[in-house]
This record gives C-alpha cells, sequence and structure tokens, in this order.
C-alpha cells in the first residue's frame, strides 16, 4: 500500500492534466475543480496497489466525475432558457505573444459553446479521444458502451465541431481587429462598427440567472447594441487580455470585473462574440497579473 504522503505526491503530478481534462469536459473553472478534488478523495481511499498506469486510472476517475455532472446539468438546463457561456480563461497579454499564449487555456470559448451543444456522451468522446488520445475501448468502458459506438459518438461530436472552424487570426491581428471594434465603438461609429464585423455575426451574452442574456445576430443589430452601451455612459475600464489564448478584453467597474469580452476573428472581421457578465462567475478572476 501507498502511504498518504506518496500517494499525494503522485497525485499532484497528474493534477495539472486532470483540471484540463476536467475543464474540456465541463467548461467551468470551479466545477472542473469540484472534479479533480472529487478524483483525489477517490483515489485516497481506493487500493491502487495494481495499478500500473496511474494517469490512465486518475483520467478514468475524473471522467466519470464530469460524465456524471454533464448528465445533472443536462437535466436541469432541460427546464432552463438561460443562455450559457462557459467559464473564460483570462491571462494576460504579454509583450510576448508566444508565452503569453502557452500560459493561456488552448480551448477557445467559442469551442466550449460548441461542445456545450453536444449530449453528455458524444462530448465525452470527443474530448478524451481527439483532445487527450485517450483510445474508444477505455472511453467504452467510462461511457458504458462498445469501443465501435463509442467511436461513433466521437465522429457526430466531430462532424459539429467541424461545423465552427477555429479562429484563424494570429494575435498582431487579433489585437488590430479588435481595437478597430473598440476605437468604433468608443465613438458610436455605426458604419465603422458595422465594417469590422461580419454581416453573419452572432453576440452571445450571459450575465447570469436573472441577468439580462442574449443572443443578437446580425452585423447591423450587434453594431446598435455596441453602439448604444457606449452612449449609456456605463463608465468601465477595458484591458485587453487573452481569454482561453485569444485576444479579448475584461471590464473594470470600481476596480471589480464586470465582463470578459471574447471575440471570434476571421478574415479580418469578427464572426462571434461571446461575453461572459455573470458577476458570480467573474469573482473568480484573479486582477493580480492583470492589472
Amino acid at each position: 500500500m501507498v502511504d498518504q504522503e506518496q500517494l499525494a505526491q503522485q497525485f499532484e503530478e497528474h493534477r495539472s492534466h486532470l483540471r484540463a481534462v476536467a475543464y474540456r469536459m465541463l467548461g467551468s473553472v470551479s466545477e472542473a475543480d469540484d472534479a479533480v478534488q472529487e478524483t483525489w478523495l477517490r483515489l485516497a481511499r481506493s487500493d491502487i496497489s495494481d495499478v500500473v498506469n496511474l494517469r490512465g486510472w486518475l483520467t478514468t476517475v475524473v471522467s466519470r466525475v464530469c460524465l456524471d455532472a454533464l448528465r445533472s446539468r443536462k437535466a436541469k438546463r432541460e427546464e432552463s432558457l438561460d443562455i450559457h457561456v462557459p467559464d473564460p480563461v483570462v491571462t494576460r497579454l504579454d509583450d510576448d505573444p508566444a508565452s503569453a499564449a502557452e500560459r493561456a487555456d488552448e480551448v477557445t470559448l467559442a469551442m466550449l459553446v460548441v461542445l456545450d451543444a453536444l449530449n453528455p456522451r458524444e462530448r465525452m468522446a470527443f474530448v478524451l479521444h481527439d483532445m487527450f488520445g485517450v483510445p474508444f475501448d477505455a472511453i467504452g468502458q467510462i461511457v458504458d458502451t462498445t469501443p465501435a459506438n463509442a467511436t461513433q459518438l466521437a465522429s457526430r461530436a466531430r462532424r459539429r465541431v467541424r461545423a465552427t472552424p477555429p479562429p484563424v487570426a494570429d494575435l498582431a491581428t487579433q489585437r488590430r481587429v479588435l481595437e478597430a471594434f473598440t476605437s468604433a465603438a468608443e465613438r458610436g461609429d455605426f458604419e465603422a462598427l458595422v465594417e469590422v464585423l461580419d454581416p453573419d455575426v452572432t453576440l452571445r451574452a450571459d450575465a447570469g440567472p436573472g441577468g439580462a442574456s442574449r443572443v443578437i445576430r446580425g452585423a447591423a443589430l450587434v453594431a446598435s447594441q455596441a453602439a448604444a452601451f457606449r452612449r449609456s455612459g456605463h463608465e468601465q475600464v477595458q484591458i485587453p487580455v487573452l481569454v482561453n489564448g485569444v485576444v479579448g478584453l475584461l471590464s473594470l467597474r470600481d476596480g471589480r470585473p464586470v465582463s470578459v469580452f471574447s471575440p471570434v476573428i476571421r478574415g479580418g472581421r469578427i464572426v462571434e462574440i461571446n461575453i461572459v457578465a455573470d458577476p458570480a462567475r467573474l469573482t473568480g478572476i484573479d486582477l493580480y497579473d492583470l492589472t
């Protein structure tokens, strides 16, 4: 038997991997941390003397914890019409974009929005196989199906993901386009806003339970919303940051986070905007290295 101190040391070696798996599964920083903690508790009360691959064992456990959480969440959301944007991972936008991107989470908010639309088993199969290279026989055991069915689950999810291409602009281009958008919004320049937006742009804003969450589609409507917001006199400080590895904005009022703005940029235009303005979730952003 491995004593608890040795077990804890071994677990810490895999914590970042487990958190990455859980975050991609759940799209929630707090729920991912809870899943990792539950995985530790299950490890601490298990006999792993016959476990050859501890990383694989822990990945299986955290995946099952996440699958239970996804199923519970799906049941709750079917009763709700709330618009949901996953939790952002906000990091500093350094002078060296390459090193900043390495420290940011690799999965964008736009990707997490797509993953949220999958059913729990499809999401599980896609994340484990396509993002972490887990074989389908292991995935089948986790989701209680055959390897062939697990392969089909991942294939269906992959088609959904491919229907939403990832951002292709480099960080310098992203920053230039975002600055053009914010400058136009500051001036209330409707025509300039429309010019920087894709005609079919989608804006998705999650203000939390009871908030003014909404989805807006089309360049004219999104531009009108942006211009109206600036005219309304909301005094905010906007800080350029990386949001899940993509250039975005963190807005502060009286030194407190009020929103995270994450655009998707392709072909020199903004094709999608995801905004998190849920006060409960924004309190988890560490401002120490950002301001």
